[in-house]
């Protein structure tokens, strides 16, 4: 038993396309995600560090690069099932954990086993590096719906996980590099000239200002 499998099974993550089910103009594979949501925890890291809170790069380095390795074993499935119910995402969890503790257990080296079992574990917990992770992986699913929502896309799907991202990030609205990311990056974002412009801008001002929306 080596280390060949799980290095072979990469390039699996490059067949496996997000969003299934749904027509889009730009395919995005779980590997270009990961490596994204890899990149992004890099920059909102370097916000939280400059805001005078210590990062631990490796757990968050590993978090990121691993946090969808699982769906090696399931597929990405849409997210307006994967969230449908409480007990349906239990179950989901419950099948990835299985499937990974028994590929670690028969295709890892017993040497790496630990390391492995933290890697590919769930990353998204209470820790900041956890929490980094929680907003990336949103962000990075923001940009993917923005950029059918801006060629035009007419699935209204695209609308719902711009939503979905958007309510997901505010649920961080505490940390440094949501402020930032909201005060800087997304007015920009949105700043571009594309035919549902006006559409996505008041979507997220009701995001950003329910109180405003109500009144």
């Amino acid at each position: 038993m080596g280390m060949n499998q799980f290095l072979q099974s990469l390039s699996d993550l490059e067949t496996i396309n997000r969003a299934p089910g749904y027509f889009k103009f730009e395919q995005h594979s779980v590997a270009a995600h990961s490596f994204k949501v890899a990149e992004v925890a890099q920059f909102l890291g370097d916000v939280e560090e400059q805001a005078g809170h210590t990062v631990n790069w490796q757990r968050l380095y590993e978090k990121s690069l691993n946090h969808d390795y699982t769906e090696r074993f399931i597929g990405d499935i849409k997210t307006p099932v994967k969230y449908a119910t409480p007990e349906l995402r239990h179950m989901l969890a419950d099948v990835e954990d299985s499937l990974t503790a028994n590929f670690i257990q028969n295709e890892i080296p017993e040497e790496f086993q630990e390391a492995y079992t933290r890697r590919l574990g769930e990353g998204k917990d209470d820790t900041l590096e956890g929490q980094i992770l929680s907003v990336s992986d949103k962000v990075d699913l923001l940009y993917e719906s923005f950029g059918e929502i801006q060629k035009g896309n007419p699935e209204p799907v695209y609308t719902e996980i711009y939503r979905e991202s958007l309510s997901t990030i505010l649920q961080f609205k505490q940390m440094a590099c949501v402020q930032y990311f909201l005060d800087k990056v997304l007015p920009e974002l949105l700043s571009a000239d594309f035919s549902d412009r006006q559409k996505l801008a008041a979507l997220t001002n009701s995001l950003l200002n329910p109180v405003n929306e109500e009144n």
